[in-house]
């Protein structure tokens, strides 16, 4: 599998899989028209440019595009980062490639910013995202409570993981696949 970073010409690739609405049925945002589309790419890399977040795409092994995922929330004084932001085409579901993504960001996170703390965080009510981040290692830490509002107007109790560099030192998640150079 490869991560790259999210460009402007994957427009056409993501507009093959990003309209289907269960994928969204637990963010925060959703992609529902062509517009939305062209919007989300634009923040992707307007954000990448700034530095405030990093959206990459995830291919498979047989360069069959998955969905994007993201670093985020970066506080270097902290030694601190979050991952998140990841979407998966559906028939990508329940298969190894978001915890393959999940391991070469605690990669780049732990072996070359040199981080201390990842941090990721999903609804409380989606299930099957809490059980995938406790399968790559994760430790729950808490529920904030009504924390974020969701795209159909509901309020989300978001529950917080992370995964420390001496648990990642110690991890069995520990990839040997690279991610793109210049990500």
């Amino acid at each position: 599998m490869r991560l790259a970073p999210v460009r402007a010409d994957d427009f056409e690739a993501l507009s093959q899989i990003v309209f289907d609405p269960v994928i969204w049925e637990w963010t925060v945002d959703k992609i529902e028209t062509q517009a939305d589309l062209e919007n989300y790419v634009a923040e992707c890399v307007g954000a990448r440019e700034q530095g405030v977040r990093f959206a990459y795409t995830v291919t498979d092994r047989t360069g069959l595009l998955a969905g994007v995922t993201a670093l985020g929330n970066y506080s270097p004084n902290d030694r601190r980062i979050e991952i998140g932001w990841t979407w998966l085409a559906q028939q990508f579901w329940g298969t190894a490639i978001n915890a393959n993504a999940k391991a070469l960001l605690l990669s780049l996170c732990f072996e070359r910013l040199e981080m201390e703390r990842v941090e990721f965080k999903t609804d409380l009510l989606n299930m099957r995202a809490r059980s995938a981040l406790k399968k790559i290692g994760c430790t729950e830490e808490g529920v904030l409570r009504s924390h974020t509002l969701m795209h159909d107007g509901r309020r989300r109790d978001t529950v917080y993981y992370s995964i420390l560099r001496h648990e990642w030192a110690a991890s069995a998640l520990r990839s040997a696949t690279t991610i793109e150079k210049n990500a």
